[in-house]
């Protein structure tokens, strides 16, 4: 089915979302980018944003309905990993039993109207734009990051020196049980003294 890749990328960039999610403490829920600045979401707001923008698009604007709450009944780093981990598997399944035809069915998208294939497309990039900014906020807590698309700076560094990819587990079900009882990562290596940016300034 000429859709696949879609459908491929969908199911990898749910266990994104959730792998990040992972990287948060309990703790870092509230902080925002800018303390006293509501422009930019909390983590725990761009948790929320994720769960209820989604499901939005997928019951309004793709026709795919859970049948389930977008937003878990506490609020906890630990439930929303849950919750959207869950949701995201059934929107998964129903886009793996889709037809070629219904990927190509134009609907509404806001006011203008675009394929199915195009509004998930759409879809996953405005994701990957969120957890850009959660990533971005990780480093600014002073947290390690583990591989998301492939090797961070804590992971070895630029991907042109060999560094790995190494993720923070090795699926999703093993995140969610590992993290439910406390949290067993990947061990990441000791830090290299080889540069991690094409740029290095004269402090690194």
């Amino acid at each position: 089915m000429r859709y696949n890749f879609i459908i491929d990328s969908y199911a990898t960039e749910r266990v994104k979302v959730v792998s990040v999610w992972s990287m948060f403490r309990d703790e870092d829920l509230p902080v925002r980018p800018r303390g006293s600045d509501i422009r930019g979401r909390s983590v725990h707001e761009q948790m929320v944003h994720q769960c209820v923008s989604e499901d939005f698009w997928f019951r309004t604007i793709l026709g795919i309905d859970v049948s389930a709450p977008p937003l878990p009944a506490r609020e906890t780093r630990g439930e929303f990993m849950a919750r959207y981990a869950e949701d995201s598997a059934k929107r998964l399944t129903i886009l793996q039993a889709a037809g070629e035809t219904w990927w190509e069915e134009v609907v509404s998208f806001f006011n203008v109207r675009r394929s199915r294939a195009w509004v998930l497309t759409r879809r996953m990039t405005h994701t990957a734009q969120h957890r850009g900014q959660l990533l971005a906020m990780l480093r600014m807590l002073g947290h390690d990051l583990h591989s998301t698309y492939g090797p961070t700076a804590d992971t070895g560094g630029l991907m042109q020196n060999h560094a790995p990819t190494i993720y923070a587990y090795s699926s999703l079900e093993a995140l969610l049980h590992a993290e439910a009882n406390g949290g067993a990562k990947s061990a990441l290596p000791k830090r290299s003294d080889r540069p991690v940016t094409e740029r290095p300034s004269a402090e690194s």
